[in-house]
């Protein structure tokens, strides 16, 4: 009972922090899957605009962090605002004359995941993922305008040497703290990005932001269409 007091405390810590009328704790946790609450046009599959984007969405396994798939992530999809996706795939025809490629492993994450990754870490006792930065209580991925992936090679799907996995919350995988082939690739990835308007996030070579005037949106993906 008291976990369960405390996380509704967070939850509603958490969205009071939102745009008024974004929606209330219980609903935003508890709300099937079918239950959409925006336009299924909000939010674009990268794969619909360009389908040699490659895609794992982790969070829609048990492959994680949390060992769990994620609330809202019944669908497996790669979702963006329209002009994050449109800016994605010209990334990817950018790097299609290198012979390489993206692989999305998020994008777009509903509210009630990011609460969920919360939940995780402070009732496993791993709340330093949230006082260092590797786990935010407000991401940028609920706006729709943030990605995580790596660079493969185009023909086979083959990762490009990054120095760590995705997801590892630890110094290695700053984005400056590599040299040789590793720091290469990751720079790689970078410029390719920033050529587009994604600016890297310091602590996680993976993590990319586009800036826009975006509010955070709480809809499963699966009320999205697929590509």
């Amino acid at each position: 009972m008291a976990l369960r007091t405390a996380s509704r405390l967070r939850c509603a810590a958490f969205l009071a922090l939102l745009p008024v009328g974004f929606g209330a704790c219980a609903p935003a946790v508890t709300r099937p899957a079918s239950a959409c609450s925006v336009p299924a046009r909000t939010l674009v599959d990268v794969r619909s605009l360009d389908p040699t984007i490659r895609t794992e969405v982790r969070y829609a396994t048990s492959n994680n962090f949390t060992g769990r798939r994620l609330p809202g992530y019944e669908a497996p999809r790669a979702l963006l605002r329209p002009e994050a996706a449109t800016a994605l795939a010209r990334v990817q025809a950018r790097l299609r004359a290198e012979g390489l490629g993206l692989k999305v492993w998020d994008a777009y994450r509903p509210v009630r995941a990011t609460l969920a990754m919360v939940d995780w870490a402070e009732r496993t006792g791993k709340q330093w993922v949230l006082d260092q930065g590797y786990v935010a209580r407000q991401s940028g991925h609920n706006l729709g305008g943030t990605v995580d992936l790596t660079l493969v090679r185009l023909d086979t799907g083959g990762e490009l040497e990054m120095g760590t996995p995705y997801d590892e919350f630890t110094e290695r995988a700053h984005t400056a703290n590599a040299s040789g082939v590793v720091a290469q690739n990751r720079q790689r990835l970078v410029r390719a990005m920033a050529a587009e308007g994604f600016a890297n996030y310091e602590k996680e070579w993976w993590h990319f932001r586009r800036p826009g005037e975006n509010e955070p949106l709480d809809a499963p993906l699966a009320c999205f269409g697929g590509a």
